[in-house]
């Protein structure tokens, strides 16, 4: 039996309140599919920017993987990853946070 998953357009807005109470204010960039579309992180801090993407484990657990690499991005750079994959996938979410320290501001797993 498959496992039950919450609507992307709800946990987004969770994820928007949650940055919100802890500090890391958020803003959507792009609405996707409210059901089931996918998410992209923008996370901004003074050094640059990093872009989270959703994927799972091996084990099939939700992760989370720093898809524009493991340092800082300027943001010509994290916007063509954007770009890209918005032509590949329309119904993507993409919600960006401040975050100094290019964490985001939920539990995460990331790979």
């Amino acid at each position: 039996m498959p496992e039950p998953r919450l609507k992307t357009e709800i946990w987004v807005s969770a994820a928007l309140r949650r940055g919100d109470a802890v500090g890391r204010p958020g803003v959507m960039l792009q609405r996707g599919d409210r059901d089931s579309g996918g998410v992209l992180i923008v996370l901004r801090s003074s050094t640059g920017l990093s872009v989270l993407s959703q994927v799972r484990t091996a084990e099939g657990a939700p992760a989370w993987l720093r898809a524009t690499g493991p340092e800082p991005v300027d943001e010509t750079t994290a916007d063509a990853y954007l770009a890209r994959q918005m032509r590949r996938d329309p119904d993507l979410w993409v919600i960006e946070f401040a975050s100094p320290d290019l964490q985001p501001p939920f539990d995460a797993d990331i790979l």
